[in-house]
């Protein structure tokens, strides 16, 4: 029960008080009254409705990487007329066709327009590909070119660099992908994903993944909300979206016409954006994908995840189902992530270690053992094959953020070479098609191209002994 004074503390020479008791739903229906008036209510033994924000701040970031804020439901419009997009026909007539907030953005010079004083080279540094150092002659160890890679994502579990088969370079810098030409060394282009006007940020999540189709005609992109969009390169235009995954897509690759992807939940979804309905085959594995590939032949699928286990999957991917079971399954002690099949052995896939392991190991997919294996000390966080130099490449995070290079006859595999230059760890790597080039990304939001005769040419520096022998 509550009291309050029904006179004032002048009367109590007058005789003992008077006191009201009010019962308690009086007093709440007093307190609802009062606050809406617009006032606020003082001691109100009810839970309000502003609570205070700051406890769920925290729990907000983290599912801000994974999982976006669903956008508030916009207007209905009206589709009863609208032209039905191919990949669309098996949706219901009542569901709004997918948003396209994709352009396609020509990379031109710009002309005109005033611009304040000595802001012209902070501008061009900030501009993607733009040249931030060039070497003239190939040095030891050292990149010809260093280019600027502006809002790269530091996030190890990405795949945002590719090139194709006439290489063209494909980097996705945060909601946007930068199209470079590696043969004329020039911005060709950019797929641009800002929202439309009166939008709020948070509808453009950051792309997450990306690959080229094997004849480089198409590119297809997979986002950090599930999204997955297939791009006509040559006619610069959208041409599906297909369907989605319900977490990050952290890995897709092709099998001639046929599309898979894999998302941080598990999931793997086989399309072929030529049918009706895309989704020809799925399946589903227990922990998140952040590796998938397709081997040379096409006969075998490749995907690793966050616990360590490299599962390798037949051809066959017709229909959808839960229960298909990989054909062979390996560990490692951390996440697979940096892979790849070895283009001339076909049996042969290369895995990377994480933070924790730090081991490069070759497996054989046929028995399902580790053929061999080299203790790089560091983080690997990327892995490539250069066919033609017959070569391993990785790049590296702590302590020293380099590209190593190894040599592999089986079984044998031994490093070559170490190419310096970045100042972070390197996220992603790339080789043109004939060999000439590669190309690394790093957390240090740099684009460098390398010469690939260094891989063949320098070998590594010899390190200093750790004590002097006794004389």
């Amino acid at each position: 029960m509550y009291s309050s004074s029904s006179s004032s503390s002048s009367s109590s020479s007058q005789g003992p008080i008077e006191v009201q008791r009010v019962s308690y739903s009086r007093f709440r229906r007093r307190i609802i009254r009062r606050s809406g008036s617009g006032g606020p209510a003082a001691s109100t033994p009810l839970d309000t409705w502003r609570r205070p924000r700051f406890e769920l701040d925290a729990v907000r970031q983290r599912l801000q990487l994974d999982s976006p804020p669903k956008p508030r439901e916009p207007a209905r419009r009206e589709t009863a007329n609208a032209p039905r997009s191919f990949f669309t026909a098996g949706r219901p007539a009542t569901e709004d066709p997918p948003e396209q907030g994709w352009v396609w953005r020509t990379a031109v010079p710009e002309h005109g327009g005033a611009k304040p004083a000595g802001s012209d080279e902070r501008r061009r540094a900030l501009q993607p590909f733009a040249l931030l150092d060039q070497t003239p002659v190939s040095q030891r160890g050292e990149s010809v070119m260093k280019l600027a890679a502006p809002s790269l994502l530091n996030d190890y579990y990405t795949n945002l660099l590719d090139c194709s088969c006439n290489g063209m370079i494909a980097l996705a810098l945060g909601s946007s992908v930068c199209l470079w030409d590696s043969e004329s060394r020039a911005l060709a282009g950019s797929l641009d994903t800002s929202p439309q006007p009166g939008r709020g940020r948070h509808r453009t999540p950051a792309v997450s993944c990306l690959s080229w189709s094997g004849d480089g005609s198409a590119l297809c992109v997979g986002t950090r909300r599930g999204e997955i969009q297939l791009w006509d390169v040559e006619c610069k235009r959208n041409m599906s979206c297909l369907p989605s995954h319900l977490s990050v897509v952290r890995g897709l690759s092709w099998k001639q016409q046929l599309l898979s992807s894999g998302s941080a939940l598990g999931r793997i979804h086989h399309l072929d954006p030529r049918a009706p309905a895309a989704l020809v085959g799925a399946a589903v594995q227990e922990d998140g994908v952040c590796g998938l590939q397709w081997s040379p032949g096409g006969d075998r699928l490749a995907s690793g995840s966050t616990e360590g286990r490299l599962r390798i999957w037949g051809g066959g991917i017709s229909g959808v189902t839960r229960s298909r079971q990989p054909i062979i399954t390996m560990t490692q002690p951390s996440a697979v992530k940096a892979m790849g099949w070895c283009p001339w052995q076909r049996q042969i896939i290369a895995t990377g270690g994480g933070w924790t392991d730090g081991e490069l190991r070759v497996w054989d997919t046929d028995s399902g053992t580790c053929v061999t294996s080299a203790n790089t000390n560091s983080q690997i966080c990327s892995l490539r094959w250069a066919e033609q130099k017959r070569r391993l490449v990785t790049g590296h995070g702590l302590p020293h953020h380099q590209v190593h290079c190894w040599s592999w006859e089986f079984p044998s595999l031994r490093p070559v070479g170490q190419l310096s230059g970045h100042s972070h760890r390197v996220l992603h790597l790339a080789v043109n098609p004939d060999g000439t080039q590669l190309f690394s990304a790093g957390a240090d939001q740099q684009f460098h191209i390398w010469d690939a005769c260094m891989l063949v040419l320098y070998p590594p520096k010899p390190q200093l002994p750790t004590a002097l022998p006794n004389q």
